[in-house]
C-alpha cells in the first residue's frame, strides 16, 4: 500500500474547526468549503461582506534587476511595464501555448515583483520560472519559493472597504482595483491589494503566517455590525462563476491557449523580445481571428436542473459544446453554467441550445458573459 501525503493546514485551521467549518481536501490543503449555509455566505458576500482563507495560493517571489525581463520571456503579458504598486492579471504558457495558470503579478519595487498562483499549479509555476530564468541565461533574475512566508486572507463584498478603514491607515480610497500597497492592518503589517475572484470590491491580505489569526479575529469584530461572516471555497466558486471568471482546470487548462478562453488581450504581442510560446500564440491569435473555434459562453436554466462540468451542450440532437463549470446562482435564482460551444452557436439568445443532464435535454439560454456585473 502506498502512504499518501496528509493534507497541508494553513494557519488557520484550528480556527476554522472552532467555527464548525466543514472541511475539504483541496490541491494538497485542508481548507474551509462552508461553515454553515454556502448560499447565506454568497449572498454575505454580494450584499455585506465576506471574510476567507486563501493561505492556500501559492506566492513567488522574483527579484533583481532583470526580474521584469525575466517575467517577460516567461509569462504572456508585459511585466517590466507594470508599475511599482500595481497588479496585473496575466497567464503563464507551454511552448505550444496551451496554459500553465492563470495569474496575478504584483509589482512590489522596481526589481521586485510577487507573482500569485493557484495552489494546485504553484510548484508547476515555480519550476516553470525557474527553468525560465536558466534558459534566459546570466544573473540578475532570482526565483524564490515564498510559499510557507505567507497567508493570506480576503475580505470582500460591499461592506468590506469600511471594515478595512475602520482598522488601518492606509489610503484605502487612492488604493486603486488591481494595485497594492505595504500598511499596517490591525497592527499586523500586510500587504493590502485591491484584488479579488468574488466580481465585488474588496481586499486580499497578505501577512506572515504568525499573524494571520490576530487579523482574522480583528476583521470578524471589525464587520460584527455590518454583517461580515466567514465563507468557504463552495460560495467563493459561485460568486466567481456569476462573476464570469475562469477558474484553472475548468476554464483553462493545458489544452486551451488564451485565445480559446476568449482572454487574448493578456497575450502582449508588442512587448520586447521573445516570450515562451509566442508562435503558437500567433497562430492561436490567427484561428481565433479567421475561423473562431468553441467560445466560452454563458448559460441560463430554464428549468431547475444543474449542470456539471463534462455535461454535453447539444442542438439539433448535435454536441456542439461541454459544460466546463456549473451551480445553482443565488443571485440570479436559477442554475447556470460556462461552457465551450461551437462560434455557430455562441451568440445570445441562440435557440435551440440545451445541456444533455443525464439523458435528459434541458434547454437552456445562451447569454454573454458575466451573468453578473456589479454597480461600480
Amino acid at each position: 500500500m502506498t502512504d499518501t501525503a496528509a493534507p497541508r493546514r494553513t494557519a488557520l485551521d484550528a480556527l476554522h474547526r472552532s467555527l464548525g467549518a466543514t472541511m475539504t481536501d483541496f490541491a494538497g490543503w485542508d481548507m474551509p468549503l462552508r461553515y454553515g449555509s454556502e448560499r447565506e455566505e454568497h449572498l454575505a458576500v454580494r450584499g455585506r461582506a465576506g471574510l476567507f482563507d486563501l493561505s492556500h495560493m501559492g506566492e513567488i517571489t522574483v527579484l533583481g534587476p532583470r526580474a521584469g525581463e525575466l517575467l517577460d520571456y516567461a509569462l504572456v503579458g508585459n511585466l517590466s511595464a507594470l508599475a511599482v504598486g500595481r497588479a496585473r492579471y496575466t497567464m503563464i504558457c507551454d511552448a505550444d501555448g496551451g496554459i500553465l495558470d492563470d495569474l496575478i503579478v504584483y509589482r512590489l519595487a522596481d526589481e521586485e515583483y510577487m507573482v500569485v498562483a493557484n495552489a494546485s499549479n504553484a510548484q508547476v509555476v515555480l519550476d516553470a520560472l525557474t527553468e525560465r530564468a536558466a534558459a534566459l541565461g546570466g544573473s540578475g533574475a532570482t526565483v524564490r519559493d515564498d510559499r510557507d512566508n505567507y497567508a493570506l486572507l480576503a475580505v470582500q463584498g460591499p461592506e468590506s472597504p469600511g471594515i478595512l478603514r475602520s482598522l488601518t491607515d492606509a489610503d484605502l480610497d487612492g488604493l486603486k482595483y488591481y494595485a497594492g500597497l505595504p500598511g499596517t492592518v490591525a497592527g499586523v503589517p500586510a500587504l493590502i491589494a485591491r484584488t479579488g475572484y468574488t466580481g465585488e470590491d474588496g481586499f486580499e491580505l497578505f501577512v506572515a503566517p504568525g499573524d494571520a489569526e490576530a487579523l482574522w479575529r480583528a476583521l470578524t469584530d471589525a464587520g460584527k455590525d455590518a454583517g461580515l461572516v466567514p465563507c468557504g471555497l463552495s460560495c467563493r466558486d459561485t460568486l466567481r462563476l456569476e462573476a464570469g471568471m475562469p477558474l484553472y482546470g475548468h476554464e483553462l487548462t493545458t489544452r486551451t491557449t488564451p485565445f480559446d478562453a476568449g482572454l487574448g488581450r493578456v497575450v502582449k504581442f508588442e512587448k520586447a523580445g521573445d516570450f515562451v510560446g509566442r508562435a503558437a500564440l500567433e497562430e492561436a491569435a490567427r484561428r481565433a481571428g479567421e475561423r473562431p473555434p468553441r467560445t466560452l459562453v454563458g448559460l441560463v436554466a430554464e428549468g431547475r436542473r444543474v449542470p456539471r462540468a463534462g455535461f454535453a451542450v447539444v442542438a439539433g440532437g448535435e454536441v456542439i459544446g461541454e459544460v466546463t463549470s456549473g451551480a445553482p446562482s443565488p443571485t440570479l435564482g436559477r442554475p447556470i453554467a460556462m461552457a465551450y460551444v461551437d462560434a455557430a452557436h455562441a451568440a445570445p439568445g441562440t435557440e435551440g441550445v440545451a445541456v444533455d443532464i443525464r439523458g435528459a435535454h434541458e434547454p437552456y439560454e445562451v447569454v454573454a458573459l458575466p451573468f453578473y456585473k456589479r454597480e461600480r
